[in-house]
């Protein structure tokens, strides 16, 4: 069996077996006797031979080596498909593949010709109809071995059973109450070796996935399996279709092996396993940065196999693998980063998430709440399935909730990830009609009463009845509705319109705190941000040598999905240049500061502090209900409010000066709610420099 080793690759570690089970305590003691599969049929020289090289790799017993040996099995196959212990044999080799389904009908022909094969021929027919969705079926054999095991291996064989069974039932009723979602091979990203772990950005604008291809950096192979390294590789999303992934190339991908494992929302750093470790990379114009150890607080001498941002960047999720002899079990762990920028000790999450068996692949959405992870613990149908929890408000997780059939098989299903919108899901599986190995899927989540209109999505809805597509499972089941909003778009330069890379601030208006930083992109200016409903939020862009530029988004705690394009320009530092200070409140008709102005106010204070030689003129303005009179002093009063805390900040007076234009200068009509709302603001001009 696989002893696991910090060098090992994140496809070994993710499909590793659990226990020791697809291996029976006497496989290696079947022998294919020679004189029971001699025939008179011309041909038994090379198929004696195929046998004989199929054993040499059967004995290794490597994911790799049993491929291996199931090609010469196969040949042998043909000259002779009577023989019980090759049928066996050829049962456990595709047991220990991606193909598991097709082992039934090898042991099915083992059983038939001879009973009494091997003593837990009942246990491999049960995992045989497990991953068949003969549930029912699998429980029998499971039974008849269980009351048939040898009381030397009671021990190691009551606790895989009980598991085993429990699993089949948690299958059939999953299977009886399926999920309403198409699922999708992901064809144009998939090819016919090892493609999976993808990572979206929270609009599906780009696609990081690990692939191990004859073009993998170096040119090596895995001994293990047989296959090539891993590299990592990008796609992107044009008109709803994906481009056909590109290796990444240096310096993220190296001789080794090298895998995705996380993502931020706006696709700009990533997370990346190699060497047992958790790597980290920053995207800058066109190119990554050389990947370098996450924090000393995440790695450790144990496996990380797998991390994740909460929206804000502030908190990681990662999965940390115990070591031992047979296995490599995970749990979550969960790190905040301090005031210092570096990661805090973690902690592992509680055992209403983490079980004795694996918890792999987690990943949070972009709501901030919602966590995806893949386990063979809880209400597992078998292998790794997907579950979701939920942060409550007192910092408890709900109970994991299994994603449910067709999504989860019996066989293993990772490296979950959800688009912002919450229609989208991609994810690694094994399936029937795959292009090879481990494919990545697509899920689309459908409503409860969902109209089939036009669309290339809502067209391949409708068009389910043709045998092309997966699957697509009716119920009346509800979606929840994803409360969040998605800012996007990109900064540039007002005068040149050139993309600028800024500085970009999230702050909770009500709390007078900064709740992420993140910034645009250096070369094309591209940012994006999440927006979970329930904050009045102030969005900063800043960079030097510009005036910042802020934003406004109060979003009411039941405000559903939605996603809004802004291109934000920066206006240079010079005289004449002025900015709309969007997140200065007062309350109807007065021109008192509310508590929500502070963030803002205290920039320009900081501003004013650091461009020392700036004289300013503040400038209040109103739409056009009521009269001249009293909008113009209310504008005066207000721009005086705005003044009089600068100077409370230390500004000195003779560097401010404050005038109220009523409704003289208006910047959009006032003619609706919208525009009104636009053309009562506060100005910030330069007027000296």
């Amino acid at each position: 069996m696989y002893k696991s080793t910090k060098n090992q690759n994140l496809l070994i570690i993710i499909f590793i077996l659990l226990f020791v089970n697809t291996k029976s305590y006497s496989q290696s003691f079947i022998t294919v006797v020679k004189k029971e599969f001699k025939d008179e049929k011309e041909g038994f020289k090379d198929a004696w031979k195929d046998i004989k090289e199929g054993d040499k790799y059967y004995k290794i017993e490597t994911k790799g080596s049993y491929l291996d040996a199931l090609d010469f099995y196969l040949s042998a196959y043909a000259y002779n498909s009577d023989n019980p212990e090759l049928n066996y044999k050829i049962g456990t080799c595709y047991l220990n593949t991606v193909s598991k389904a097709k082992s039934l009908r090898y042991f099915l022909n083992a059983y038939k010709e001879k009973p009494e094969i091997v003593f837990d021929i009942h246990y491999v027919l049960g995992m045989a109809y497990q991953y068949n969705y003969k549930f029912k079926k699998a429980i029998k054999e499971y039974s008849i071995f269980q009351a048939s095991i040898p009381d030397d291996f009671t021990d190691k064989y009551d606790r895989i059973i009980f598991k085993k069974i429990k699993e089949c039932k948690s299958g059939e009723k999953l299977k009886q109450k399926p999920k309403r979602v198409f699922i999708d091979n992901l064809k144009e990203v998939n090819t016919i070796y090892p493609d999976y772990s993808p990572l979206i950005s929270a609009d599906e604008s780009i696609m990081l996935l690990t692939s191990r291809q004859p073009n993998t950096t170096g040119g090596y192979t895995d001994h293990y399996d047989g296959q090539y390294y891993e590299d990592i590789y990008i796609s992107k999303n044009k008109n709803g279709k994906w481009s056909r992934p590109k290796n990444i190339g240096s310096p993220i991908n190296t001789d080794k092996h090298n895998a995705t494992v996380g993502l931020s929302i706006d696709g700009q750093r990533v997370f990346i396993y190699a060497f047992g470790d958790i790597l980290y990379s920053h995207n800058r114009g066109n190119n990554w940065t050389k990947p370098k150890s996450i924090s000393k607080n995440i790695n450790s001498s144990e496996i990380e196999s797998s991390a994740c941002f909460s929206p804000d960047e502030n908190t990681i999720y990662f999965v940390r693998g115990r070591t031992s002899d047979d296995r490599s079990n995970g749990d979550i762990y969960v790190s905040k980063r301090k005031e210092t920028g570096e990661w805090g000790e973690p902690h592992r999450l509680s055992d209403a998430i983490n079980t004795p068996y694996d918890e792999r692949g987690v990943f949070m959405h972009a709501d901030g709440k919602s966590l995806y992870f893949s386990s063979k613990g809880h209400n597992s149908m078998g292998g790794q399935d997907i579950f979701k929890t939920v942060l409550q408000d007192n910092g408890s997780w709900s109970v994991p909730e299994n994603l449910g059939y067709p999504i989860n098989t019996p066989d293993d299903d990772v490296f979950f990830v959800l688009s912002a919108s919450g229609r989208h899901g991609y994810y690694s599986s094994v399936k029937k009609g795959g292009k090879g190995f481990t494919d990545i899927y697509k899920i689309i989540f459908l409503g409860p009463e969902k109209p089939l209109i036009s669309g290339n999505e809502d067209n391949l809805i409708a068009s389910v009845a043709k045998p092309t597509k997966e699957v697509i499972i009716e119920s009346k089941e509800k979606i929840k509705t994803i409360r969040l909003t998605i800012l996007k778009g990109y900064v540039y330069d007002k005068i040149t319109n050139k993309p600028v890379a800024a500085q970009i601030e999230i702050v909770d208006n009500e709390k007078n705190e900064i709740i992420s930083t993140s910034s645009s992109n250096s070369k094309t200016g591209n940012y994006l941000l999440s927006l979970p409903s329930g904050k009045n939020y102030g969005i900063v862009v800043k960079q030097n040598d510009y005036l910042f530029h802020s934003e406004n988004f109060n979003i009411a705690p039941t405000s559903s999905y939605q996603e809004i394009m802004l291109n934000i320009p920066l206006v240079s530092i010079r005289e004449g240049s002025k900015i709309v200070l969007k997140n200065i409140f007062f309350d109807t008709g007065k021109a008192i500061l509310k508590t929500e102005s502070y963030s803002e106010l205290d920039r320009v204070a900081k501003l004013l502090k650091i461009q020392v030689n700036l004289k300013v003129e503040i400038g209040g303005h109103t739409d056009n209900q009521g009269s001249y009179n009293s909008n113009f002093k209310l504008s005066q009063n207000r721009a005086k409010a705005v003044v009089d805390y600068l100077i409370g900040q230390g500004i000195t007076s003779s560097r401010l000066s404050f005038k109220g234009y009523a409704y003289k200068e208006a910047i959009s009509t006032n003619k609706t709610k919208e525009g009104r709302a636009q053309n009562r603001r506060v100005e910030f001009k330069i007027i000296g420099k």
